[in-house]
């Protein structure tokens, strides 16, 4: 073993190949570790009551680093974790007077899409009186609203009649965030001011600022304001268990399968074969399709279908004529003859002989598992729960990503699929090379 890993060094694929695995590995485990599985699941099925603070169709924020021209960063804070932060005066007779500032920093050559103010209040009878106003760089003060509060209220900016009265426009983030004398974005530090008053003992108003802007995080949103950071961490260890389980059950089970037949020989031996030959013609993808159209698209269901459908393959004929070799060699015989039974020659002597073969076959064989969940996710038959690179391609699909020029929602979970294929398939014939003297000097 320690020879194999010494010649497997001797490959640059094989080294880059495995900084690859290793790091697919390191990012399954944190993906399970940071988002448990119960979370990413209401994550990722909670679509916009989860993600009300982000915009739709956001890309990523890191396209400003390439952008002449910076898009508004979406973000949000709030009273109650103490990232907006709350002064509370008390008054005279149980009163007390809440101010709420903001400093935001408006950098950017775009408007914003939308800003939101979810506020909540506690009070017995009198209700809470709230003020919000607008400082500009240049020194305007603009008032936003005032509002009697109830238990809840969900101010949108962009939706105040009142507030397109006083600015004389439908459109009211181009006049609240442009220089009145050139009409350009107007950067700078803005103070967004919300003044509050209770009138009994024990009120409160807390706040929550949602700013939208076009762009968001290092993922971007899909159609329901969902962080695509979620599927495309999660589509790691969903991937590599797909792929791992179904490679693995696959090879071992075919190698078991030939080695039976080979050591037995006669009608079983034959009806391997012919259930092989059987096989082979069978359309194998559109088996998956009916099997996910009419019983159920659980991924544990196309991963039994797909490890069922894949044990009597060509593979059985080629470990076959290898073990017609093998049950010949003198080894054998001797085995034979000091008693061992059928069951251990198979599973000591003869199964052994192909454990060399079978690594490299293991490892090679992983991406096109992993490229055939995400193709039946991307033709809608992917598991409905589960967040996958599929179900991205699925949905941006589905949504017309390309036509509308989302090329981040694509990309991402595509080149992650082509990164994990690329990386398996150069370990595989590193590895491949290792095992297989006669390919070393080739």
């Amino acid at each position: 073993m320690k020879s194999s890993l010494q010649n497997l060094l001797k490959y640059p694929s094989a080294v880059l190949g495995m900084l690859v695995v290793l790091l697919l590995v390191g990012t399954a485990i944190f993906a399970m570790v940071k988002i448990p599985y119960a979370e990413a699941i209401r994550l990722w099925r909670g679509g916009e009551d989860v993600w009300y603070q982000n915009p739709k169709f956001a890309p990523p924020a890191w396209i400003n680093n390439f952008s002449s021209k910076k898009y508004a960063e979406s973000f949000s804070v709030r009273t109650t974790d103490g990232s907006l932060e709350k002064t509370v005066t008390p008054g005279k007779e149980g009163t007390a007077s809440i101010s709420i500032n903001y400093p935001l920093d408006f950098q950017y050559d775009f408007y914003p899409q939308e800003m939101i103010l979810y506020v909540t209040s506690k009070y017995q009878t009198k209700q809470p009186f709230l003020s919000v106003e607008l400082l500009t760089p240049d020194g305007r003060k603009i008032r936003i609203t005032n509002a009697s509060l109830g238990e809840k209220l969900t101010y949108r900016f962009s939706q105040d009649q009142k507030l397109m009265t006083r600015l004389r426009t439908e459109d009211v983030f181009p006049v609240l965030f442009s220089d009145p004398k050139t009409g350009q974005p107007l950067k700078g530090q803005y103070q967004l001011q919300i003044s509050g008053t209770t009138f009994e003992p024990g009120s409160d108003i807390d706040v929550e600022f949602v700013f939208h802007g076009q762009v968001y995080g290092l993922a971007g949103t899909d159609q329901s304001r969902r962080d695509l950071v979620v599927p495309l961490l999660w589509g790691a260890p969903v991937a590599l268990a797909f792929g791992l389980i179904a490679s693995l059950g696959t090879l071992v089970l075919t190698m078991v399968i030939a080695a039976i037949g080979t050591w037995y020989g006669g009608w079983l031996d034959e009806l391997i074969q012919r259930i092989t030959e059987v096989n082979l013609v069978l359309p194998f993808l559109s088996i998956l399709i009916m099997i996910g159209t009419f019983y159920s698209r659980s991924i544990w269901v196309i991963l039994g279908a797909t490890i069922l459908l894949s044990i009597f393959t060509g593979a059985i004929k080629g470990y076959r004529s290898i073990f017609m070799q093998v049950k010949e060699s003198m080894y054998i015989e001797a085995a034979q003859a000091y008693g061992a039974s059928s069951p251990r020659i198979i599973f000591f002597y003869l199964i052994p002989r192909m454990i060399p073969l079978l690594i490299p076959g293991l490892v090679s064989s992983v991406p096109s598992f992993v490229f055939l969940e995400a193709s039946l996710a991307v033709l809608g038959l992917g598991d409905p729960v589960l967040p996958t690179w599929g179900k991205i391609i699925q949905d941006a699909q589905a949504n017309g990503a390309l036509y509308r020029g989302y090329y981040y929602w694509i990309l991402e979970p595509a080149v992650l699929l082509m990164i994990t294929g690329l990386g398996f398939a150069m370990l595989g014939f590193a590895l491949d090379r290792v095992f297989n003297p006669r390919l070393r000097d080739v």
